[in-house]
């Protein structure tokens, strides 16, 4: 245990088991929640549970290993959604066509990671963007999970409404949500993974009463046929990416891959930084410059990650506030993340019980997570307009528009053009002038209309 400097930090491998055991609790409902985003897109549910599992061992024992951090990886929220319900849902784009975008964000990610360059990325966006699109993205998978329980459901004369609150599905994700928000306000550790259970119990109850009762067609039984598997194979969604020769093969689709990869690495290195400042801050690892001194082998770890996980078959690889559940716990170093990464293994084995859990059972964890997402905007500086209308934009496009992308688009190009016009050129960056100029031109290519126009 020498290697994890155990007594420079003040720590023992009791606490930092604990700890591990802990963040594990407090994140491992992506295991149920992930597999059942992505199976939207058309890929196969139990390959995405092995390959979320695979990737968060992977990237959380890299974690351990090169920053000895106490940080755990996994699948990101928002960016899975992103995944589906834009890129393959409204984009209609292929989810091969999706990991393709997330693998070149890995290898980018891993560039710019070792020649440090992430810090003049950060620079050049403002943050008022940085804090609306972590609000936006909470608003989406909240919007996200209340849909998958019927609790808000389309309507050809208003385009969404109130769903019927006396089904199942609807009044246990109700049940789930109030539940949850009573654990965390109790502090009680793994709150998510256990409003996700809970609310899984009472559907498998409700099914054996006959109130919840599956089609078959397009909800399944709840109660699973086994305990123990072994993990589902990873054939039917590693290593599938579309060749390069179909993104060139016209303008529209180049410019796409751009902005969905851009889209990927933006917010995986926004909330990567943000989160491991954030942990880090509940720790004596910030320096008196409140700089992480191996922020780059954590980031490195994290591209890693994203990078294995596209090839495994899965979303985005992202470092987990959760972690900090962990830290509270009196985590210091790798020995906690590494004991994290040893539960995500032997969780691969418990398959059956993870993938049963419905869409319903999730909207806890979607809802309350997106809670936590939207603080962010509390720091945006309403009482400047040039500040609070991109903000907004950014922020409300993302639910409206179902897609990230667009919430994005809409907060850059509005950020740059009110600023200009306002007499306030100087606060911005010439990459951000760039990105403008693209995301105008996304928009008009993009369009149906124009699609028409040049016969795509």
């Amino acid at each position: 245990m020498e290697f994890f400097k155990l007594k420079e930090n003040n720590t023992d491998v009791k606490t930092e088991v604990i700890a591990g055991i802990t963040t594990f609790m407090t994140m491992a409902y992506i295991l149920a929640v992930n597999p059942d985003i992505l199976s939207v897109a058309g890929m196969d549910k139990g390959g995405v549970f092995t390959a979320t599992a695979l990737s968060a061992v992977i990237a959380t024992v890299a974690m351990a290993l090169m920053a000895n951090y106490p940080f755990a990886l996994a699948p990101g929220m928002g960016l899975n959604a992103f995944f589906a319900f834009t890129v393959v849902g409204v984009m209609g784009q292929s989810w091969e066509f999706a990991l393709t975008c997330i693998l070149a964000e890995g290898i980018i990610f891993i560039i710019l990671t070792l020649f440090n360059v992430r810090e003049a990325l950060f620079n050049a966006i403002p943050q008022t963007i940085k804090y609306s699109v972590s609000a936006g993205i909470g608003l989406f998978i909240a919007f996200v999970g209340l849909q998958n329980a019927g609790i808000i459901v389309a309507d050809g004369a208003t385009l969404v409404k109130l769903g019927d609150m006396t089904l199942a599905p609807a009044v246990l994700a109700t049940v789930g949500i109030i539940l949850t928000g009573i654990m965390l306000k109790k502090n009680v550790k793994g709150a998510l993974l256990f409003g996700i259970l809970s609310t899984y119990i009472l559907g498998i109850g409700a099914e054996l009463i006959g109130w919840y009762v599956p089609d078959m067609e397009n909800t399944f039984s709840l109660i699973p046929s086994a305990f123990l598997s072994l993990p589902p194979s990873l054939k039917p969604v590693a290593f599938k990416f579309v060749p390069f020769s179909e993104i060139f093969a016209n303008l529209n689709n180049f410019i796409t891959f751009v902005i969905v990869t851009f889209t990927f690495l933006f917010v995986d290195l926004f909330d990567t930084l943000g989160t491991l400042m954030g942990v880090a801050s509940k720790t004596d690892y910030l320096d008196e410059d409140g700089q992480l001194p191996k922020i780059k082998q954590a980031l490195l770890s994290d591209a890693i990650g994203t990078t294995v996980g596209a090839m495994l078959g899965t979303s985005t690889v992202t470092t987990f506030v959760e972690s900090s559940a962990g830290v509270a716990e009196g985590g210091r170093t790798g020995l906690t993340s590494l004991t994290t990464a040893i539960c995500f293994a032997l969780a691969l084995v418990f398959s059956p019980i993870f993938l049963a859990i419905p869409g319903f059972a999730t909207t806890p964890a979607l809802v309350l997570v997106g809670v936590f997402m939207i603080d962010g905007i509390t720091k945006v500086d309403f009482t400047d307009i040039t500040e609070s209308l991109p903000a907004f934009l950014t922020m409300a496009m993302m639910p409206l528009a179902y897609s990230i992308s667009e919430g994005l688009v809409f907060g850059i190009i509005s950020y740059v053009l009110v600023k200009a016009f306002a007499g306030k050129r100087d606060e911005v960056t010439w990459i951000m002038y760039v990105l403008a100029f693209v995301f105008a031109i996304k928009l008009v290519v993009g369009s149906p209309s124009f699609s028409v126009y040049m016969g795509w």
